[in-house]
């Protein structure tokens, strides 16, 4: 459903979509996508056209469409594109399979936000200090994109290319994520620095899935990184160090030591790059300490309420 100007200050432009299907919306990006972005609960792009940082031509408004709200708890966990942060927050089946998903989801802003952000706008919008990115890329995570023509799928690692870049063609719509759910033995945890502890952008994101033996011996680790460069990503030399340790005082010190030279972190409003390198080592160590409680614990890993 084609609609003219919506109302808002300024000039969105000549287009405003208001999909009532799939099918519809995907009709629209053929048809006018590289004239169109995409609008679903709006908490970045509003933001972003109320400051001036950009002026669409026309928007896709998807919030409608049931298909991507659907979800499956199987081999992987496979989230709709409209999975709200909040569904992550609250549903114990996600918080269970991914503690980290779930932490990093309720940093993002407040209530009203959780409620109405959703998983696939939190990776499209490609911030460097996207908060759920770091969980989405230590759970393994790949992203569907589908165009009235095709369907594929690429690892989320792939998918964002830098600040506000993604591999995202103008013709194709984020449908849905998948994740590994965390395994036995493993523990996973996000944390975050910012001046406050939600309603903030991050200083710095870290999240952190570790899996074990039996001898409480690292067998897998996953470092994901926001705020420290121009996309978020994994810190494969500290994961390296970590895998083989008991989390010994050098292993841990020795990959904080090689998060600092996997950054490359800016200066801006919110702290200087050299902060930030200052908090990597302190965070990971608290993160590796969080993943071996949870993963070691009698009973093995419960679900950790954010």
């Amino acid at each position: 459903m084609t609609r003219p100007g919506s109302g808002l200050p300024g000039t969105v432009g000549r287009r405003f979509v208001d999909a009532c299907s799939l099918g519809e919306a995907l009709e629209a990006l053929r048809d006018g996508g590289d004239e169109l972005t995409v609008l679903a609960g709006g908490t970045d792009i509003m933001v972003q056209y109320l400051r001036g940082d950009i002026r669409p031509a026309g928007l896709l408004h998807i919030r409608r469409l049931a298909d991507l709200r659907d979800q499956a708890f199987e081999q992987r966990t496979r989230l709709g594109a409209l999975t709200t942060h909040w569904q992550l927050v609250t549903d114990s089946r996600l918080r269970r399979r991914h503690p980290a998903l779930a932490e990093a989801a309720a940093t993002v802003g407040g209530r009203q936000t959780q409620n109405v952000g959703t998983v696939g706008g939190n990776l499209v919008n490609a911030s460097p200090a996207a908060d759920l990115v770091p969980a989405m890329l230590v759970g393994d995570g790949t992203v569907t994109l589908a165009s009235a023509s095709a369907t594929r799928e690429m690892p989320v690692a792939d998918f964002v290319l830098g600040r506000r870049r993604t591999a995202r063609r103008p013709d194709e719509l984020v449908v849905g994520l998948s994740f590994a759910p965390l395994p036995e033995r493993a523990g996973e945890t996000y944390l975050k620095v910012g001046r406050r502890h939600a309603m903030e952008v991050a200083i710095v994101g870290l999240a952190a899935r570790l899996a074990f033996d039996r001898d409480g011996q690292v067998v897998d680790a996953r470092i994901g990184l926001a705020s420290v460069g121009p996309r978020p990503l994994r810190a494969e030399d500290a994961e390296a160090r970590l895998v083989g340790s008991h989390l010994d005082a050098a292993s841990v010190r020795e990959a904080g030591e090689l998060l600092t030279r996997t950054s490359l972190p800016i200066d801006d409003a919110r702290a200087t790059a050299a902060y930030r390198r200052r908090l990597l080592p302190a965070l990971l160590a608290r993160a590796v300490g969080t993943c071996r409680e949870r993963a070691l614990q009698p009973g093995g890993p419960t679900q950790h309420a954010p």
